[in-house]
């Protein structure tokens, strides 16, 4: 019988060995401490965030959904209102605002990539719109520029669903920014270009579950934001609405970052330029591999794409049977997401059809920082043999 090289996902195991060190250190240092739930651990880590960032505030959370959950509610987002965002996306992009009473409201995705299309979102505002809720997918941005145009025109808060794009920066549209990814500045260059994804609009979510790019080895989120009001919100509704020992303004919710994932995060923060920069090159290398395979569409390169998933288009119904092919073949994959948003509810504006079609032909390729060129070969030739190319 023959073996098949396998090709996992993702590695956590050779991300950690050459971390242990500092890992075991951290995790020591906390257990000394005996402070376990926020803390200085916490407050060290949304300052250095913040830092990294270059952004006001960060609020520490215990998810990546409460981080878009407390945001929206302390954007002001409620029963009745009407949040305009991506129906091809995780579940909890709508759920939360679901959650709230409110209602998802889906335009579909852009031709030339898995982004929310900015040129539709206008059409669905109406009177009971409150929020814009783009999700910067599989860590490349959404339309920033457009979308925060529109939310500018209309009076509109900004939620950027940034669970998968921590350490990405926004890209603008001038010639030296497609070219080196430095701006040129002036004439027209785009005033956002270089900043962090989460830090455009009015507050950011990211999520630190363990197969993020930052991840932790437990669950974690982080809110982060420019304005004073929404993070003083947010501190309050991530400990039950607290500002003090049982003097409680609202009812919020058990939402606290424990100290020991702080840490892990802490010694992690620091490597992750590193991290990215072996994605892109990894990226660079499936795009090269890649280019003119029949069936085939790889994902539309950008400087400012931090690849948490390198997420292809298999086109012609054939992806489910490609993915079958693959993973007999020692390669894993995965397909986020088979099902597109509408289908839990909410309210639909124009059609949905290259959302469908992306849901129908999505399936994202092993990436990670230490992926060997050599498992790297084997996905493609795994992928041609699939294809009959």
């Amino acid at each position: 019988m023959t073996r098949h090289r396998h090709v996992p996902l993702l590695d956590l195991a050779s991300e950690l060995a050459p971390l242990r060190a500092e890992l075991d250190a951290a995790w020591a240092r906390v257990l000394d401490s005996s402070q376990f739930v926020l803390g200085p651990e916490v407050e060290a880590f949304e300052h250095e965030v913040a830092q990294a960032l270059d952004v006001r505030h960060a609020v520490a959370l215990n998810s990546g959904t409460d981080a878009l959950l407390i945001a929206l509610r302390a954007l002001g987002v409620g029963p009745g209102d009407e949040v305009i965002t991506s129906p091809f996306s995780f579940f909890a992009t709508s759920e939360v605002v679901q959650t709230l009473g409110a209602t998802p409201v889906f335009v579909d995705i852009a031709d030339d990539g898995f982004a929310i299309d900015a040129d539709l979102v206008e059409g669905a505002i109406t009177a009971r719109t409150k929020a814009l809720l783009p999700v910067h997918l599989y860590g490349a941005s959404a339309p920033m520029t457009r979308l925060l145009g529109v939310a500018a025109r209309h009076g509109l808060v900004v939620l950027e669903d940034a669970a998968q794009a921590f350490g990405a920066h926004y890209a603008c549209a001038c010639a030296a920014c497609r070219d080196t990814g430095a701006c040129a500045g002036g004439g027209g260059a785009d005033s956002l270009a270089g900043r962090a994804l989460g830090t455009l609009g009015d507050a950011g979510a990211f999520s630190f579950y363990p197969t993020k790019n930052l991840g932790a080895y437990g669950d974690g989120g982080m809110l982060v934001t420019p304005r004073d009001d929404v993070a003083a919100a947010a501190r309050r509704l991530r400990n039950h609405g607290g500002v003090g020992r049982y003097q409680h303004e609202s009812t919020g919710y058990n939402s606290r970052l424990d100290a020991l994932q702080a840490a892990i995060l802490r010694v992690k923060l620091p490597h992750l330029p590193t991290w990215v920069r072996a994605r892109r090159r990894l990226a660079a290398r499936y795009d090269d591999l890649l280019d003119g395979l029949p069936g085939v569409r790889a994902p539309k390169a950008t400087i400012d794409h931090v690849y948490h998933q390198y997420t292809v288009l298999v086109g012609e119904g054939r992806r489910d049977g490609v993915a079958e092919a693959l993973r007999a073949d020692g390669v894993d994959t995965m397909v986020y997401y088979p099902r597109t948003l509408e289908t839990y509810g909410g309210r639909v504006s124009g059609d949905l059809r290259r959302a469908h079609a992306a849901a129908a032909g999505v399936l994202s390729l092993p990436i990670h920082p230490t992926l060997d060129e050599r498992d790297q070969d084997h996905v493609v030739a795994s992928l041609r043999r699939a294809l009959g190319v």
